[in-house]
C-alpha cells in the first residue's frame, strides 16, 4: 500500500509539497523497516551497526528482537553531514507536456531529500538555477530550515537557459564546508563540459551526485506521424517522423546518457537516471546508498 503513495502520478494530486516530502520519506523508510535490508535503513534513521566495545546500553533491544541485528541508537549531534541541493529550472524541465512534469518529479526529490536531511538533523541547502542563480538558501540546521527550503524549491519555475557555470561557481565562492552535493537536471548539454563544469567542486573534497531527471517520451518517444518539435530555450525547430523517433532517436539518448554517466564516474562522481514515472523510493534508495558511506 505504501509503495502506491511513492509513486509520482500519486503525489501530484498532493497540493502541499511539505506533506508529499513527508508522505514520500516516512512511506520510504516505512518500507525499508519492513525489508530484509532492515539494517540498512535503520542506519539512516540514526542507527549504526553494533562493534565489539560498544556499550551495550545503547543497543536497541527492540530492533534486535526482530531482526537478530544489533544496532545503537544515535543520539542529537552525532552526524553532521552537510547537503547542497541545485536544482535546475531552466525551461527545459518544463517539457514534454504529458504525464509528470519534470519539474515536479524534481520538486518532490528535492523535497524529499531536504526533508530525509532535516530529520537526520544534517545541514542542507539549495541552489535553484537556469542561466542565473534564481535563489539561494545558505546549509544551516537552524530552526525553520526545511521551511525555507521547501518554498524555495516549491517556487521554482522553469525559465530561461540553462548554464552550469554560474550556480557553480556561486557554490564555490560561497560554501566553504565539505559534504554532499546532489545536483537534479535534465542534463541537455555536453556530458564532458558539464563534468568538467562541476569537477572542481569535487577537488574540495566533496562527494557530487548527479540525478539525472528525464520524461519518459524524452527516452522513448512515440508519434502517430510527423511532428515539428521545438527547443523551448532555442526556439529552434525539427521535423520528427515516427520512424526517426523509433529507430535512431533511442541509440542517440542512450549514448548521451552512457556518456554522462561514464564521464561522471571517471570523476569520481556517483550518477542516476531517474525517469518520471519512476516511483520515489528508488531513487531515495540510490541517494542512501551514497549517504549510507558518510556517516
Amino acid at each position: 500500500m505504501l509503495q502506491r503513495f511513492l509513486k509520482p502520478e500519486v503525489l501530484a494530486s498532493v497540493a502541499s509539497l511539505d506533506l508529499i516530502a513527508k508522505t514520500v520519506v516516512d512511506g520510504f523508510v516505512s518500507g525499508l523497516h519492513r525489508s530484509p535490508d532492515y539494517g540498512f535503513s535503520q542506519e539512516f534513521a540514526e542507527y549504526r551497526p553494533y562493534t565489539p566495545g560498544d556499550d551495550l546500553r545503547h543497543v536497541d533491544w527492540n530492533v534486535y528482537a526482530r531482526t537478530e541485528r544489533a544496532y545503537l541508537k544515535k543520539y542529537r549531534g552525532e552526524t553532521n553531514c552537510q547537503l547542497t541541493l541545485l536544482v535546475d529550472a531552466s525551461a527545459t524541465m518544463g517539457a514534454p507536456k504529458g504525464g509528470v512534469p519534470k519539474i515536479d518529479y524534481t520538486r518532490y526529490l528535492a523535497a524529499s531529500l531536504s526533508y530525509l536531511a532535516n530529520q537526520q538533523r544534517d545541514a542542507a541547502g539549495l541552489i535553484i538555477f537556469d542561466d542565473e542563480v534564481r535563489h539561494y538558501v545558505p546549509p544551516s540546521t537552524r530552526q525553520g530550515q526545511l521551511h525555507r527550503l521547501l518554498h524555495g524549491i516549491e517556487h521554482a519555475e522553469p525559465n530561461a537557459r540553462t548554464d552550469y557555470g554560474k550556480p557553480f561557481h556561486h557554490f564555490q565562492e560561497a560554501i566553504k564546508r565539505r559534504g554532499i552535493v546532489v545536483v537534479i537536471s535534465d542534463f541537455f548539454a555536453d556530458p564532458e563540459t558539464i563534468v568538467k563544469t562541476i569537477e572542481p567542486i569535487r577537488y574540495r573534497g566533496n562527494d557530487v551526485v548527479l540525478f539525472h531527471i528525464l520524461h519518459p517520451m524524452e527516452v522513448r518517444p512515440t508519434f502517430d506521424g510527423p511532428v515539428i518539435l521545438v527547443d523551448v530555450e532555442t526556439n529552434d525547430s525539427m521535423e520528427v517522423t515516427p520512424e526517426y523517433a523509433l529507430h535512431e532517436y533511442p541509440a542517440k539518448i542512450d549514448n548521451h546518457i552512457q556518456e554522462l554517466r561514464s564521464k561522471a564516474h571517471g570523476a569520481g562522481m556517483d550518477y542516476y537516471l531517474a525517469v518520471t514515472d519512476r516511483p520515489l523510493d528508488g531513487v531515495l534508495r540510490e541517494y542512501l546508498s551514497i549517504r549510507q558511506g558518510r556517516l
